[in-house]
């Protein structure tokens, strides 16, 4: 078994959170993902090039972000994937686990219910509410959904740690408002509005939409041109070709106007609708 150095002593995952950028803390969830995933095939040591060809990430980078959990590994050795994978949950606060309770029993809110992975990843739903008449009482991968209206004592009874809305925009502002009154202080919205909530309060937002735009946008960039436009271009070559002649030399023009080369002041733009 390979030498694992551990965290320095009294450092807790707590005390490192404060200094970790938070590109590197989503790098950090990710290198997780592989870690379990490596775990479930019995993987049980892997090496930084491994893990960051696996990341999507170079190794330099990977080995920088993991230099914020304390020294970690063996050099030329690797990684111990068990006590990595302890240590990213520590530092991103997986080790308890969390509540969660979800609000908006729609065809999203039903789907992420029943998704069996939040749960593997130490995310647990314990509550479901919605506000519709047709909905409450009704049974979703085994939670009964009930009455929003009935959200803040449920709140203090269940003890969750984080808030999911799946309502609609209309609708989402007056739930964030309720969960914030409830004492929720991280809440995940799918509603494409702002939420306006307390500084002390952590709203991340995840719009379905804007990511796909994004996707559309770089599909656009990539794509190869169309054969009509790629015609145009080489026919306009083709056009300022020099000629020739008979004898095959080039005709030389000369011009005297002056021109100057000059580089485009963008290579392009994003238009945010």
């Amino acid at each position: 078994m390979t030498e694992q150095h551990e965290a320095p002593s009294g450092v807790s995952g707590r005390a490192l959170q404060k200094d970790i950028p938070q590109a590197t803390v989503a790098r950090l969830a990710t290198y997780l993902r592989v870690l379990a995933m490596l775990a479930d095939d019995g993987v049980a040591i892997v090496s930084s090039e491994e893990l960051a060809v696996a990341a999507g990430v170079n190794s330099a980078k990977l080995r920088k972000d993991l230099s914020f959990l304390g020294p970690n590994g063996v050099r030329g050795v690797g990684y111990d994937v068990a006590k990595l994978r302890t240590r990213i949950e520590d530092v991103l606060g997986l080790s308890q686990g969390h509540r969660v309770v979800l609000v908006g029993a729609g065809n999203l809110g039903r789907a992420l219910v029943g998704y069996g992975g939040f749960r593997r990843r130490g995310f647990t739903v314990v509550g479901m509410f919605d506000s519709h008449p047709e909905v409450i009482g009704r049974s979703v991968a085994g939670l009964v959904v009930r009455d929003v209206a009935d959200l803040a004592p449920a709140v203090d009874a269940l003890k969750p740690t984080i808030a999911v809305i799946t309502v609609p925009d209309d609708a989402a502002q007056d739930v964030c408002d309720l969960l914030v009154a409830s004492g929720l202080q991280s809440i995940l919205s799918f509603a494409p509005c702002e939420l306006t909530a307390p500084e002390t309060v952590e709203v991340r937002r995840v719009d379905l939409a804007v990511e796909l735009q994004m996707l559309s946008f770089e599909t656009a960039r990539n794509a190869p041109p169309l054969p009509e436009v790629a015609h145009a271009v080489s026919g306009r070559i083709a056009h300022r070709a020099p000629a020739h002649t008979a004898a095959g030399h080039p005709v030389l023009k000369h011009s005297t106007s002056s021109h100057s080369a000059t580089e485009p002041s963008s290579k392009g733009s994003v238009v945010t609708p």
